[in-house]
């Protein structure tokens, strides 16, 4: 009779190392990294030598607080680490760092959603922003990607409220190689209801409405947008299918201010986060997940018409946590 098998032996609980970032992405992945180098240095910087104690949760608390996580985001993290690290029995502080990494992928992975295109012909996407947070130059980076993607783009220079918005926006669609409708001086809402009819006649599969730049405290500015709204709704009655804001990671807490105003006004589908590689407040997106969780659709780290790249959960939190 053969003897029986040996009882399993109950296998001690490992931190899973995150999976390789795939080959194609290694590029982007490694230019994210050093992007978010301001950001990170300081959560990292807990780690070093460091004890599983109360003193590494205040330190990691004071370090999310100076990345602009926010206060609810922060609270939560920590409460959600503190658990994994128990339920882990975490032994040291660079398991504890993989299990905050963890920790923020969960918390981001709702922000992660694809930009559809196809659904609608064309696909109309309003963009908005306050001046400075990079919205033409993320609408020219947008154009690249999605011309990219094999789809036919016409834009709409509807921001005529702020002087040269229109002839940057020209430069980017001759550096794209795609058609624009303009119209110097014009109307906005005008002209973004020429551009929607432009591109149901012309075929095209995008068009883009770069919608001026607003404060959200400018409330006759922000009545235009609603305005821009409306008549590209006329123009498609399915339309806008999408609205996007521009947000700066530069500007950290106001950039969730933003994005609640810009969302009462507009109702935001999607968000772009530019300037990621010159700022200490990356965090914000954390914050942005917790309290006004609009999906991010790209992110920015860079000047360059492919440094606009569709933002994933888990490569920002390795990216961040190093």
């Amino acid at each position: 009779m053969p003897a029986p098998p040996p009882a399993p032996v109950a296998a001690p609980v490992a931190v899973v190392e995150p999976a390789p970032i795939a080959t194609e992405r290694k590029s982007w992945f490694d230019k994210l990294k050093t992007g978010l180098r301001k950001t990170g240095t300081g959560i990292q910087a807990v780690f070093v030598n460091a004890q599983i104690d109360d003193a590494l949760y205040e330190e990691l608390e004071s370090a999310l607080l100076m990345a602009d996580t926010g206060v609810k985001a922060t609270e939560y993290l920590l409460d959600d680490l503190k658990v994994r690290v128990k339920r882990q029995m975490a032994t040291d502080a660079a398991q504890v760092k993989l299990l905050l990494a963890d920790a923020v992928t969960d918390l981001l992975k709702p922000l992660e959603k694809p930009l559809v295109i196809g659904e609608y012909t064309p696909t109309v996407i309003m963009v908005a922003g306050v001046n400075g947070a990079g919205k033409t130059t993320s609408i020219g980076k947008l154009t690249k990607h999605l011309a990219t993607e094999g789809a036919s783009v016409l834009l709409a220079a509807a921001d005529t409220f702020r002087a040269a918005a229109r002839e940057q926006l020209l430069v980017w669609a001759d550096r794209n190689t795609v058609e624009i409708v303009s119209n110097e001086g014009g109307d906005p809402s005008a002209v973004s209801f020429d551009a929607v009819n432009a591109g149901k006649a012309r075929g095209k599969d995008v068009v883009l409405v770069d919608t001026a730049g607003r404060l959200p405290t400018q409330l006759h500015l922000m009545d235009e947008l609603k305005k821009i709204k409306r008549v590209v709704t006329k123009a498609d009655a399915t339309a806008p299918h999408e609205v996007l804001l521009v947000i700066d990671g530069n500007t950290g807490q106001n950039a969730l201010a933003q994005v609640r105003a810009f969302d009462e006004t507009l109702g935001l589908t999607g968000l772009i986060v530019t300037k990621l590689d010159g700022t200490a407040k990356g965090g914000v997106i954390c914050a942005i997940a917790r309290e006004r969780p609009v999906p991010v659709y790209f992110i920015g780290v860079g000047e360059k018409l492919e440094d606009l790249e569709t933002f994933n959960a888990r490569e920002f939190a390795q990216a961040l946590l190093g």
